[in-house]
């Protein structure tokens, strides 16, 4: 039995290090994030992010999307048409 539970920890992590769209291998990288905010727009750059390195797909971290989340809460309170800033 332990040795079932064991393979099926190696089977998520596998799943989780494979791309859900093209079967590709995830690995570390960064991604751009933009948000449409209807007066403006604002573009975060070197966002980290796990990223396909076949058909270029990417995910980020509940940690992460937390830190965009305040990021576009503070760009809504300035209200410029444009923000642009970097993570990291």
């Amino acid at each position: 039995m332990k040795m079932e539970r064991a393979a099926g920890k190696i089977n998520r992590k596998k799943a989780q290090d494979s791309c859900p769209f093209c079967g590709g291998t995830k690995k570390p990288g960064t991604t751009t994030f933009t948000a449409e905010l209807g007066f403006g727009v604002v573009v975060v750059r070197r966002v980290p992010a796990s990223v396909c390195g076949q058909c270029g797909a990417d995910w980020i971290s509940d940690e992460v999307a937390g830190k965009l989340e305040a990021l576009v809460e503070e760009a809504k309170t300035k209200r410029l048409q444009v923000e642009v800033t970097a993570l990291g």
